[in-house]
């Protein structure tokens, strides 16, 4: 597959969460679990399951920063 993304992380679906218009699919990746929204509709017509190598495309215009609280319960990773 070719595309103009440049932000790519590669990664393993761990689990796959289905509803009738979005699924929630959750991967392994080696800067940790990266979850992604997709439609249900897409999941299917690309045949996603777990255990799948892919590679999650980043592409945004707006990232948000938080500070880290340095008690491990911030979810950075700290603890």
């Amino acid at each position: 597959m070719t595309t103009t993304i440049r932000n790519q992380i590669p990664g393993i679906i761990r689990s796959i969460k289905t509803g009738d218009i979005l699924s929630e699919v959750i991967l392994l990746t080696n800067v940790g679990p990266i979850a992604s929204i997709i439609t249900t509709s897409s999941l299917e017509s690309l045949g996603l399951k777990p255990g799948d190598e892919v590679s999650a495309q980043i592409k945004a215009t707006n990232i948000s920063l938080g500070k880290c609280g340095g008690n491990g319960k911030c979810g950075c990773g700290c603890g």
